[in-house]
């Protein structure tokens, strides 16, 4: 069930937009180790946001995976993530926030239940 949510200054053509939630899904998938057919992508373009003051070009990530990250995942998570943003959407990678975070089974809810 691993989420990765995109929330960006940018707004990206519908090409760069598949081919980053592809690039992101593929992503994720390799750093939890979990199947790709479990994995969420949303991008969340256009966003109104500022970033130490500034509204230059900027990104807010949330990612999500039940049973959460280790510091190695993360740091990967981190460096990959950074990556495909600047390339995919030419952000920098030090405009960047990753917040990564532990989704609890029983409060992870999927077809009509939950992962508990």
């Amino acid at each position: 069930m691993p989420l990765i949510h995109v929330h960006t200054t940018a707004t990206p053509e519908p090409e760069v937009t598949k081919r980053l939630l592809k690039r992101l899904s593929t992503v994720l998938a390799e750093v939890t180790g979990k199947p790709e057919k479990w994995v969420m992508t949303r991008l969340a373009p256009a966003a109104p946001m500022t970033f130490g003051g500034s509204d230059a070009p900027t990104a807010y990530v949330e990612a999500k995976s039940l049973g959460g990250f280790d510091p190695t995942q993360s740091e990967q998570l981190s460096e990959r993530v950074c990556a495909a943003l600047e390339e995919e959407l030419g952000l920098a990678k030090d405009r960047v926030y990753i917040e990564m975070s532990d989704a609890p089974r029983h409060l992870w809810g999927w077809n009509g239940g939950t992962f508990a």
